[in-house]
């Protein structure tokens, strides 16, 4: 390995540790409400899988879970103050069985034991990569039936079931008229595999790297969408679309509604299997709704 990416590594962890340890040794308040979760820009499903976008009640600075590693000093320290003086709403999105989130997953299931936290999770859900996990996911990282007001988007996993908050997002109120049978939406890593997009070279395709707007209206213009992307399956089945999954993570296995799963080899053909769904929209967004009251009274708003 060479030297430049051997000095980066060992500072990378120094810092994870320090960062993780200053956060755990210090006295926490309960000040205001912070959304902690994974803020990439890049990935439009993660971008608004958080409440932050939906209610007033949340201050509107998220914090990134990944910021406790950031080696801009300032950023990092004011990761750790944003965490240690705040009430915390955890979510959504994969952030659970996934290494890259592991610590500091871990440091908001010690806070909300030891720190007398007002911490919620919200809409979250298990990512593992291991396609061995897939569909047989038993257990989460952490115990989330240990937190007071627990939300997860897995219907068969440990927490009230809460889908994806995103549900809430008016864009879904807009009205689309089909005009294509089948559209494609890649997962924006996959977009760099020519291999697979040229297979669909002859179908219209977008990316879950595209903008909100543009993307659903693609998704609304579909009769059927094939997706390697969580929440273009997601997003398609609020829809009422018909959805075919080439799934890359456990995540795509547990949300209340399953989709025709397929390989990028079968999945034309296998969009003659796929059935619209109904009704998904408006029960996601009563449970959202519903589950707010109780996190907007636990955090005493």
């Amino acid at each position: 390995m060479p030297l430049k990416k051997i000095y980066t590594k060992a500072k990378t962890s120094l810092i994870k540790r320090q960062s993780l340890s200053k956060i755990a040794k210090a006295d926490h308040r309960n000040k205001n409400i912070y959304s902690f979760y994974n803020v990439c820009p890049h990935n439009t499903g993660d971008k608004y899988c958080s409440p932050i976008h939906y209610f007033d009640e949340i201050n509107d600075d998220p914090i990134h879970i990944l910021n406790y590693k950031c080696f801009d000093n300032e950023v990092r320290n004011k990761h750790c103050k944003k965490i240690i003086n705040n009430k915390l709403i955890v979510g959504g999105g994969g952030l659970l069985n996934r290494n890259a989130f592991s610590k500091p997953i871990k440091l908001i299931e010690e806070l909300n034991a030891t720190k007398n936290k007002k911490i919620v999770l919200w809409g979250l859900g298990h990512n593992e990569k291991d396609p061995a996990s897939y569909g047989k996911k038993l257990a989460y990282n952490i115990d989330v039936e240990n937190f007071e007001v627990a939300g997860t988007r897995d219907i068969s996993m440990p927490g009230e079931y809460v889908p994806c908050v995103s549900c809430l997002h008016p864009v879904f109120d807009k009205t689309y008229q089909v005009s294509q049978e089948i559209g494609i939406i890649f997962h924006r890593h996959t977009l760099d595999k020519t291999e697979t997009t040229n297979k669909f070279k002859n179908i219209p395709a977008s990316s879950n790297n595209a903008n909100l707007e543009e993307l659903i209206q693609f998704i609304g213009s579909s009769e059927t969408i094939i997706t390697d992307s969580y929440h273009g399956m997601y997003w398609s089945m609020l829809l009422g679309k018909k959805v075919v999954v080439v799934p890359n993570s456990s995540k795509f296995y547990d949300f209340k509604y399953d989709p025709i799963y397929s390989t990028f080899e079968n999945a034309i053909e296998d969009t003659k299997k796929a059935e619209n769904y109904s009704g998904i929209l408006e029960e996601c967004r009563e449970i959202n709704h519903n589950f707010a009251e109780k996190v907007f009274d636990y955090l005493n708003i």
